[in-house]
């Protein structure tokens, strides 16, 4: 058994850096375009985030992509911001500690991937396919 005894949680830059890892580990084909999009983390989505999505327990969103998808831009869009993949800790790491059979880097790995779905317009083979590059 592992001692626990002064270790802590992973704070908000530890997550950051496990999703940063995840998208540089890409395949080269998409990591130009993925180095493009922004990484955020906080505690929780916003509450206004939840209401729109009809969440009504903040456990339940662990990341969110927040952008144009790459499939649907047109040189006419006038952005305000880049794109944005959020990351959820708390309710990270709550999926984490229940799972109990995935290390936290594969489960960051795994949201990163099915958030950076929605910003290629990746079809549910492409997401599997992506997922695989890392096992």
């Amino acid at each position: 058994m592992s001692d626990w005894n002064g270790r802590t949680a992973p704070d908000a830059a530890e997550i950051e850096a496990m999703a940063r890892h995840a998208m540089t580990t890409l395949p080269p084909e998409f990591r130009e375009a993925a180095a493009q999009v922004a990484i955020r983390v906080a505690e929780f989505a916003p509450e206004d985030v939840l209401d729109e999505l009809q969440i009504d327990d903040p456990f339940d969103l662990t990341g969110i992509y927040d952008g144009i998808p790459v499939t649907e831009k047109s040189i006419s869009d006038q952005p305000g911001g880049p794109d944005i993949i959020w990351l959820y800790r708390r309710p990270i790491m709550d999926e984490w500690a229940s799972r109990g059979d995935v290390s936290l880097g594969d489960l960051v790995v795994h949201i990163v991937t099915h958030e950076m779905a929605h910003h290629f317009g990746w079809s549910d083979d492409d997401i599997a396919t992506i997922d695989q590059w890392w096992e």
